[in-house]
């Protein structure tokens, strides 16, 4: 995990043609917790999850946001509301999780009893989306936020976050098999001069 700062306004971008990108995932779930594939189950956050909120809404408290975007999904509205922001939120259903079909509610360990080695990121889902459907969503939220002036925040979900991240980077969605993301952490997308690059990981 990266280390750990309480003062993430340091990062504002500079330049409006620059805008940054906050991430963050929503607060602890008893899926989430249990591992369990949460995708549009519409689950709470546990107790845990609502304190690692507003812990994260404290690093937010020197940020300006030209837009907050939020995902429809209660773990992940409640997480806006905790940090602050839910009174500013737009929702935006492209920013809801993996939709994993068949396999919602189940963990890895089981799938792979009748699937060998299968991952969200090589397998498939059955009844479910594609990473590519997945990505095509990432990519329209990407520009969405690049065609604001200032920075902007999102409020979502594991998976699809790591898939954002991939795409802001301009790599293959796969790659976001990288982007370990834990809840209720606070990540920053900006850049390294003209090129998309990743600031601050997976921070709280």
């Amino acid at each position: 995990m990266a280390k750990r700062t309480s003062d993430f306004s340091q990062l504002v971008s500079v330049s409006a043609t620059h805008p940054l990108l906050y991430v963050v995932r929503h607060g602890a779930t008893e899926w989430s917790r249990s591992g369990q594939h949460t995708g549009r189950t519409d689950i709470p956050l546990l107790a845990e999850g609502e304190e690692q909120a507003r812990a994260t809404g404290l690093l937010l408290a020197n940020i300006d946001f030209s837009l907050v975007l939020c995902s429809p999904l209660q773990r992940a509205q409640r997480t806006c509301e905790l940090a602050g922001l839910l009174d500013r939120a737009v929702i935006d259903t492209d920013l809801q999780e993996w939709d994993y079909g068949d396999y919602e509610g189940v963990t890895t360990a089981t799938i792979r009893e009748t699937v060998p080695g299968w991952t969200v990121w090589s397998g498939i889902c059955p009844n479910g989306e594609t990473i590519e459907q997945v990505s095509t969503r990432a990519d329209r939220v990407i520009e969405r936020v690049r065609n604001e002036s200032g920075n902007v925040i999102v409020f979502s979900h594991g998976h699809f976050l790591r898939v954002l991240t991939a795409r802001w980077c301009e790599l293959d969605p796969v790659e976001g098999q990288r982007f370990i993301l834990d809840p209720a952490t606070l990540s920053i997308l900006g850049w390294e001069r003209e090129t998309p690059s990743i600031r601050q990981w997976n921070s709280r």
